[in-house]
């Protein structure tokens, strides 16, 4: 099925009128009861909520009874467990990637000039290949873009550019401009190469072009990592630019001349006269983690059939036997994410309460901090067909330093569902943050976008977490809160994302309420929402 877009400002405001005309007020989402659940899975106890591990598995088991305590139905076939097929993989000793070029053989040191791993799901690889330039490494026909120019990549070993094609003056919104799209993920690069049968891809780092230091990838390819089951290349990792700059040196090439050539529209693939030798040994084992999913039937008879989706990611890293022993290896992600999955328990209990016309379907996605693993197994599988998903809300990282005059809600402006939250918003006496360009890609980086990505609207609802930077005005204290934000920062994906018992909850409660306030606009709406004419996400086929 294809989504319908709305084609003029009008009809988004209709639509927002609309769902006000049928609203119907959301029950009060209670602090305490927020609160009891953040400090729960926040706790030691839960071993930092890892997938693959024990605290995963005691997780997901607290959320499903908690799902049953309050009286959410099971999905068809009983229960509140989704499989989730996932396999590990961590690279062992003896693994090496050389490359020949020039006459030269050059092996690049593990962590410092390069990082890979496999994600073939097997246990021994060995070949060689050619290495192909293949620019961004970008098909998107409603950019008219294509770096492959029909060129058989086959067996070969992509290399590429991290972010998108970068603006120019005759042109200064291509690729959304100086803002990220999906195709400047690394993500979407590693599955190109696999939709194209390569042999792998190797992505050349930059700090600016990536949005993060090298330490980011060397850290993640040196533990374990997660894939889906049975997707994946031979190999896939990224490459230091001095290294990179070395390897085109020694094949006869110029690595900037090479970057300015992919920035035009004429670009074709470049053979890079050289050819990598690999040998990887690697751990793999398969591993059983679950979305926890909990259903509240909507009350009309024909609208229960289509639902809005709340979500929660449920994991963070568990725990870390690479750190020294002695110190805390325990990544309790309390606010990343242990705050979204409360929240979503404590709107959960009143949405059983009173049901809305629409069904309501609560999901605590596995395994988001692997790659959206969870959240896209459901997509593949959902409870209610995505043809009758009207949205997906999700949240992530909350609001931890008290109640806002402003909410987030980055992304909602590709669909009607911006003017609905407008509407939510000003009856809550709240106003929506000002929009601003997406430079880290934080659009695609969050649960909500594998619903975008099959044609849901959906975004993640956010609040001043990762801001600190005068987007989001504060009720009390604007400085000492906002402070508390950019101290976030240091403990974001750390050890010392932990809870703390003196935290100010009437922001992230005002964030939950928010959310179910928005949920149950669309729920009640007599119409789902629609994605706005042109964006790239309205054409998707669900």
């Amino acid at each position: 099925m294809r989504l319908c877009p709305l084609s003029t400002a009008a009809a988004c405001a209709a639509f927002s009128l609309s769902c006000n005309a049928f609203a119907q007020e959301a029950p009060a989402v209670s602090e305490a009861a927020l609160r009891a659940h953040l400090s729960f899975l926040a706790d030691d106890l839960l071993e930092g909520r890892g997938t693959g591990q024990r605290g995963g598995a005691l997780t997901v088991r607290y959320l499903e009874t908690q799902a049953a305590a309050l009286g959410l139905q099971p999905i068809p076939g009983g229960g509140y467990r989704q499989k989730v097929a996932i396999e590990g993989s961590r690279l062992l000793p003896g693994s090496t990637v050389s490359f020949e070029a020039g006459g030269k053989r050059l092996e690049p040191k593990i962590g410092e000039g390069i990082v890979f791993g496999t994600a073939s799901g097997q246990t021994d690889v060995a070949f060689d290949a050619p290495l192909v330039f293949v620019g961004y490494g970008v098909s998107a026909p409603e950019e008219k873009w294509d770096d492959y120019k029909g060129v058989d990549v086959k067996g070969k070993i992509l290399v590429m550019m991290v972010n998108d094609p970068q603006p120019t003056s005759e042109e200064p919104k291509r690729f959304a401009g100086k803002a990220y799209t999906w195709y400047g993920r690394w993500l979407y690069k590693f599955e190109e190469a696999v939709r194209r049968g390569a042999a792998g891809a190797l992505l050349i780092h930059t700090t600016p072009s990536a949005s993060y230091a090298w330490s980011v990838p060397a850290n993640s390819f040196s533990h374990e990592r997660f894939h889906l089951a049975g997707q994946g290349n031979r190999i896939e990792g990224w490459l230091h630019e001095d290294m990179a700059r070395t390897l085109f040196s020694s094949a006869g090439f110029d690595l900037d001349q090479l970057r300015a050539r992919a920035e035009r529209r004429d670009f074709s693939p470049v053979e890079l006269k050289t050819r990598a030798r690999v040998t990887l040994k690697s751990a793999i084992r398969q591993v059983e983690e679950y979305n926890v999913v909990g259903i509240v039937p909507g009350t009309d008879p024909k609208l229960k059939e289509q639902a809005v989706v709340y979500s929660a990611h449920w994991d963070h890293f568990g725990i870390d036997q690479n750190l020294p022993a002695g110190g805390d290896r325990i990544f309790n992600g309390a606010v990343d994410n242990a705050t979204g999955s409360a929240a979503l328990l404590a709107m959960a209990a009143e949405a059983v309460r009173k049901p809305a016309r629409r069904t309501q379907v609560f999901l605590w996605p596995a395994a988001e901090e692997q790659g959206l693993l969870g959240s896209a197994a459901y997509v593949a599988n959902p409870v209610v067909p995505l043809a009758k998903t009207a949205a997906d809300l999700n949240l992530d990282s909350l609001n931890f330093v008290g109640r806002t005059k402003d909410i987030g809600v980055p992304g909602a402006e590709r669909s009607s569902l911006y003017g609905t939250a407008a509407q939510v918003a000003k009856k809550m006496g709240l106003k929506l943050a000002p929009t601003i360009p997406d430079l880290s890609g934080a659009y695609f980086r969050a649960d909500h976008f594998n619903f975008a990505k099959a044609g849901v609207p959906a975004f993640n609802v956010g609040s001043a977490v990762f801001s600190g930077d005068g987007h989001f005005s504060f009720e009390h204290d604007h400085a000492q809160a906002s402070a508390a934000m950019v101290g976030f920062k240091g403990d974001y994906h750390q050890v010392t994302d932990e809870y703390h018992a003196n935290w100010d909850l009437s922001g992230m409660t005002q964030q939950a309420q928010f959310t179910l306030n928005l949920g149950y606009a669309v729920a009640n709406a007599p119409a789902m929402p629609s994605w706005k004419a042109g964006d790239a996400f309205g054409s998707v086929k669900r």
